[in-house]
């Protein structure tokens, strides 16, 4: 054997080395799942992700863990989309705005007065779970499970909000980017003002909007709730929430971990579940003990709110949800109420 031939020997050999060692070595260093979310810490969302992250470490010896950015440090759920896609993060827990963003289809589960009570989105997610899993797959994510954040009431800091026309006198704000919103805005003839989530807060100290939708543990965690005086006792939509993570980066985890952090999600978001509804209902006390006062509008006002809504998801079938998602959910809906599951 020459020195030339020994050289390339000898370079081939440290090569395969290198190429068999780096894996098993990044393997030893372990995985990080960069997540972000809303919520704060305390949150009842964040101490799930807490919980995640220490259940899966321990279940996989340190070889998988979560990095949690709650609070809105990566910004909003836009925001933390786009830095998603850049990979900067590869995982979030996002609202049904969020997820509508990756797959429009989940825009059905927030049409306004489509659930009656909490059963019937349990089962609508239960029964179309497979089409919800498929739609993210094939946008580059893997659902992890659904949780909620709850149903959505009107609050106001200057006059009760009964009905549509108390709400053409106030300045009432809108979520940016949300066209399901703004449908049923443009459909009433109110004004609406765009702010970003963050903004919100800030909006009400000055006024620049009177009436503000969320669920109660929201209003409660990013403190909107000290600057309303009334809600409105209707619940008008549900906002469901949901772990995803980049398909990619949970496709190069071994089969064993992927089952771990898949069934350790779906135990953990179903407690949520319950957690949050039992906290939304808490809510609504301590707000009231703050001084929130509860009103409920007349029947035909609620029948009022309730064709004004028919009416604007009309508009907006085929462009925010398809009428096929819509008609699946419907069918689900009916066959349900009448007895049959």
């Amino acid at each position: 054997m020459n020195v030339r031939s020994g050289i390339i020997i000898f370079g081939t050999l440290a090569l395969l080395c290198f190429v068999m060692i780096g894996p098993a070595r990044a393997a030893e260093k372990g995985v990080v799942i960069k997540l972000a979310t809303l919520p704060p810490e305390g949150n009842s969302w964040v101490k799930m992700l807490h919980a995640l992250n220490a259940e899966v470490m321990k279940k996989t010896d340190n070889k998988v863990q979560f990095k949690i950015y709650a609070g809105g440090v990566m910004g909003d759920e836009k925001d933390i989309l786009r830095k998603m896609k850049i990979g900067q993060i590869q995982a979030a827990a996002l609202t049904s705005g969020g997820l509508s963003a990756i797959y429009k289809e989940v825009n059905v589960l927030q049409i306004p007065f489509l659930f009656q009570k909490y059963d019937e989105p349990d089962l609508v997610l239960k029964k179309m779970d497979a089409f919800f899993r498929k739609g993210f797959e094939d946008n580059g994510y893997t659902l992890l499970g659904f949780s909620e954040v709850g149903f959505v009431y009107l609050m106001s800091s200057t006059i009760p909000m009964y009905g549509v026309a108390d709400m053409k006198k106030a300045r009432v704000w809108i979520q940016e980017d949300s066209h399901m919103a703004k449908a049923i805005f443009d459909t009433a003839r109110v004004t609406a003002i765009p702010l970003s989530i963050p903004d919100v807060l800030v909006g009400l100290q000055t006024g620049m909007v009177d009436v503000v939708y969320i669920p109660p543990t929201g209003a409660i965690a990013l403190q909107w709730f000290t600057k309303v005086k009334f809600m409105t006792n209707v619940p008008l939509s549900y906002i469901a929430g949901a772990i995803v993570i980049n398909k990619d980066v949970f496709n190069r985890l071994s089969p064993a971990h992927q089952t771990i952090i898949f069934e350790s999600s779906q135990r953990l978001l179903d407690q949520l579940k319950t957690a949050v509804r039992k906290e939304n209902q808490e809510a609504i006390k301590v707000m009231t003990k703050q001084g929130v006062k509860v009103v409920t509008p007349s029947k035909e006002q609620v029948d009022d709110l309730r064709q004004l809504s028919n009416e604007a998801m009309g508009r907006i079938i085929g462009q925010s949800f398809s009428r096929k998602t819509m008609d699946d959910v419907m069918s689900q809906l009916n066959n349900y109420r009448k007895g049959t599951k």
